[in-house]
């Protein structure tokens, strides 16, 4: 209980404090009666956050889609507020230090104004962009590469938490449709598939089984994808949950790679491809374990290898200096659901967080041997049910060049 009551502490203090700004405006512009009304609907707000704080999450039985709108519906109301408070303020700090003779009344217009732009954006993020793919395209070189895969295409996908869609399919056959248009050799999904529990996955088992690719379709566990968001009743009961989310996979077609290796076979020719469960920096647990997943004889021999490992920071941290492993595959970050492009500049609050956060990243390991990292910054969302500005859900096709790493 001290999670949500801090929450709701913390929420509310800072929505008071905001409210109580921006009555006092709203009484000096329209009058008491139009304060006395702003307060009205400031109170349904709290109430509004109390009752969404409070409602039940992380029980097995509860799902958390109302939660997410709720909050969803909030978030946009007190950001669009602190947006406008932000101008206010600004304009009543010209006033004094200039001594500015006339009302600070443009400030707070453009203040309101700038307020409807955050809550459009926030809303067309909802409503538009996180419906939208985007194909991310880039081409990987390594001197190792087996002659037979120069030109050999990877789609990867990750973090699709299924269950902001509840049960609606549309989203997913658009992406299906959209992997199989690029005529993958391979296909490979780097973790978080549900937000909390195997059962979100059920009603997409049939779309998911669609994808096609000449070496099939390789997956792995992110940290959502363990229960581990959910109060079980028993241990066993998470056992169970977690066992069926491998049997979904496997009915789906899919190979789960649980600290596991593969050969890609190209007739003589072979790519190791290595998964590893959940490799998690604080307060992720970690499951992953590259020692049982490849042996260590293998692990920095001449052979071309593809990781796939949830977090980046398990490159940033171990792979990238302590292995020749070619190239690894991650997702996890979201780009935390919020970028913008402008040209070649790109910026997301995700760079706060994560080193590497989305994209492609090249590094020397303490034996000067390049190694490889690419991003996906996920195809769905968790948390806040939208992807805003430039954060479009992203199909990457990774093509494999033989060359000089560039």
């Amino acid at each position: 209980m001290r999670i949500p009551v801090l929450s709701i502490v913390f929420l509310f203090v800072i929505s008071f404090l905001t409210d109580l700004y921006i009555a006092s405006d709203v009484r000096s512009m329209f009058g008491k009666r139009s304060g006395k009304l702003y307060w009205a609907s400031a109170a349904l707000c709290w109430i509004f956050l109390i009752v969404t704080i409070s409602l039940p999450r992380r029980e097995a039985d509860s799902g958390i889609m109302a939660v997410m709108w709720m909050l969803f519906i909030y978030l946009t109301i007190y950001a669009g507020k602190f947006i406008y408070l932000v101008w206010s303020v600004v304009g009543r700090f010209f006033r004094l230090i200039f001594n500015f003779k006339r009302k600070v009344y443009p400030f707070r217009w453009c203040g309101l104004f700038c307020a409807l732009c955050l809550i459009a954006i926030m809303w067309v993020g909802a409503a538009y962009t996180r419906h939208h793919l985007m194909i991310a395209e880039e081409e990987i070189y390594s001197p190792k590469l087996p002659e037979s895969f120069d030109g050999y295409k990877i789609v990867q996908l990750s973090d699709l938490h299924v269950g902001t869609w509840g049960e609606d399919t549309s989203f997913l056959k658009q992406l299906v449709d959209t992997v199989n248009s690029l005529n993958p050799d391979l296909i490979v999904f780097t973790g978080d598939i549900v937000n909390r529990q195997t059962d979100e996955l059920a009603p997409f088992i049939d779309v998911l089984s669609g994808l096609r690719a000449k070496d099939g379709v390789y997956s792995i566990l992110g940290n959502h994808d363990y229960g581990d968001y959910v109060n079980w009743p028993s241990p066993s009961d998470r056992e169970v949950n977690n066992r069926r989310l491998a049997d979904f996979e496997k009915k789906m077609g899919w190979r789960l790679l649980n600290n596991e290796s593969d050969y890609l076979r190209n007739g003589s020719d072979s790519v190791l491809l290595i998964g590893v469960e959940n490799w998690g920096d604080p307060p992720f647990p970690v499951y992953g374990n590259l020692d049982k997943a490849v042996s260590a004889s293998n692990l920095n021999d001449r052979q071309y290898k593809i990781l796939l490992s949830h977090n980046p920071e398990h490159w940033n941290r171990e792979i990238s200096k302590n292995t020749n492993i070619d190239l690894t595959l991650s997702g996890h970050t979201h780009a935390m659901q919020m970028m913008l492009k402008l040209g070649n500049w790109v910026w997301s609050p995700a760079k706060y967080r994560y080193e590497q956060w989305g994209g492609h990243f090249i590094r020397e390991n303490n034996n000067g041997e390049k190694t490889n990292l690419y991003v996906n910054t996920g195809t769905g969302a968790v948390g806040m049910p939208a992807r805003l500005m430039s954060a479009y859900p992203e199909v990457t096709l990774l093509t494999l060049r033989r060359g000089d790493v560039k």
